[in-house]
C-alpha cells in the first residue's frame, strides 16, 4: 500500500514579495530549499497563516542567502508581504516505510534565514 506522507516543511516563512505579472510559483530562498529538502520546480502547499489561504503551486530556486519568499503570478492575491506562511510538500512511500520516515522541516529565523 503506498501512502502520502509529508516529506518537507518551511513552518512560518514571512513572504518578503509578491510578484502579480509573473507566470506563477513561489520563488524560496535556497538555503531554506537545501534545508527542507525541496527541489526547484517540486510541487508544494501554501498555507497563509495569516488569512486562511491554500494554495498549490511550485517552487522557483531563490537567491542563496536572500531570504525571499515571493509569491508569483496568481499566488500573489493569495498572501501579502508580511504574511506568515508553511510550505509544505508531500511524498508517496510504502506504508511500511513511512512508518519510520522522518521529514526535512526547517523553522526559518528572523529575516527566513535557517
Amino acid at each position: 500500500m503506498q501512502i502520502e506522507v509529508l516529506k518537507s516543511k518551511i513552518h512560518r516563512a514571512v513572504i518578503t514579495e509578491s510578484n502579480l505579472n509573473y507566470v506563477g510559483s513561489i520563488t524560496i530562498d535556497e538555503d531554506l530549499m537545501d534545508g527542507s529538502n525541496l527541489i526547484e520546480n517540486e510541487k508544494v502547499q501554501v498555507v497563509n497563516v495569516n488569512n486562511g489561504e491554500r494554495i498549490e503551486t511550485y517552487v522557483i530556486k531563490g537567491k542563496r542567502g536572500s531570504g525571499i519568499c515571493c509569491l508569483n503570478g496568481p499566488a500573489a492575491r493569495k498572501g501579502m508581504v508580511g504574511d506568515v506562511v508553511v510550505i509544505i510538500s508531500y511524498a508517496s512511500m510504502d506504508f511500511e516505510k513511512a512508518r519510520t520516515f522522518k521529514p526535512w522541516i526547517v523553522f526559518p529565523k528572523e529575516g527566513n534565514k535557517r
